[in-house]
């Protein structure tokens, strides 16, 4: 069977300038992995689109980036993250923070601290944490780490929106300078749900053991999205003590809660939560609900798999890691030593 030809770039182009009749979706998959002329026709093309052409077109595209690892819409980024209208930036931003390329460390700087729009200086505040990541994990130059640390922690005590001061904690999160565990701290205790959101999403990316108790205090927080961040800390953090609180959250009425705490129980496991998870799963009718609990089922066979190994260490060393005996004062565990895994 003959291979079909790519669609020209011109009936493309041609479509987009067509406010008269709606963008064909089957056209989106042709802006990934554009070449050099086709991107340069977008280049000639992007003025005369017109600016609601422009957002639902970023969007459709934002969208299919998170539905296909494989596609990348590079080249049509780097135009709409100049763009005037700050949705298309918006959107601009979230599609390149998935490729985590050096490159655009310096754009998302720009952004964060200048763009007109808070969401868009929100958005690329986000964007820099897995720069951060990668600077701890030594992939990224420890002068680079220092400047987009810099920069979030300008962002962070500066007057700008919470939400992008929020953002900017979060990505932080991630760093192991000795000023950063305070503002958690701070965040933790401000009385707004949305910084102890942001306090408790940091803590999670940090790594680090000691915030254990401070996230297993706010599984019970009255707010339920309190609760699911929480929840999602207890899995990331490993906190196996968290095991029965999280089976609790199974039936909480808030179906955030309950899916952060299905998928924190098959990071954590324990007994019963099998158990628990597959006789969910035989009486969930929601669609995502199920799809969650299957993909739960599979990590919880790593999680398992991961404990035994932990376990023959023990044997075989005969110390023992306080996260598999869970009756340990984890509290007085905490406060020794270098807790960052």
């Amino acid at each position: 069977m003959a291979k079909s030809k790519p669609l020209p770039f011109t009936k493309l182009i041609a479509a987009l300038l067509d406010d008269q009749q709606p963008f064909p979706p089957r056209y989106l998959h042709r802006f990934s992995d554009l070449s050099s002329e086709d991107s340069q026709a977008l280049t000639q093309a992007w003025p005369k689109i017109s600016a609601p052409r422009r957002v639902s077109l970023m969007e459709d595209l934002e969208e299919l980036n998170q539905a296909d690892d494989l596609l990348s819409y590079e080249e049509i980024c780097q135009l709409a993250i100049k763009d005037s209208h700050p949705q298309v930036r918006l959107s601009a931003v979230k599609i390149l923070h998935d490729y985590e390329q050096t490159q655009y460390i310096a754009t998302f700087s720009h952004l964060a601290e200048g763009d007109a729009d808070g969401r868009v200086r929100a958005a690329a505040s986000s964007a820099l944490g897995a720069f951060i990541y990668l600077g701890e994990v030594d992939k990224l130059h420890a002068s680079t780490l220092q400047r987009v640390e810099e920069t979030l922690l300008t962002i962070l005590h500066s007057q700008d929106e919470s939400q992008v001061r929020q953002c900017a904690l979060e990505s932080l999160g991630y760093s192991s300078r000795e000023d950063v565990a305070p503002a958690i701290e701070r965040a933790y205790a401000d009385p707004d749900p949305e910084w102890l959101m942001a306090a408790l999403n940091a803590m999670e990316r940090s790594a680090d053991r000691k915030w254990r108790s401070r996230v297993v205090a706010m599984l019970d927080h009255a707010h339920p999205l309190v609760r699911a961040e929480a929840a999602s800390a207890a899995g990331e953090l490993e906190i196996k003590s968290a095991a029965p609180a999280l089976l609790k959250m199974l039936q909480d009425t808030d179906l955030d809660v309950r899916m952060a705490a299905i998928w924190a129980l098959s990071q954590v496991g324990g007994k019963g939560v099998r158990k628990a998870l597959e006789k969910m799963l035989e009486s969930c009718d929601d669609e995502d609900e199920a799809s969650l609990l299957e993909n739960a089922l599979e990590n919880l066979d790593f999680t398992e798999d991961m404990g035994t190994i932990a376990l023959l260490n023990i044997d075989n060393t005969g110390e023992e890691d306080e996260d598999l005996f869970p009756d340990a004062d984890l509290d007085e565990v905490d406060s020794e030593g270098d807790s960052r895994a």
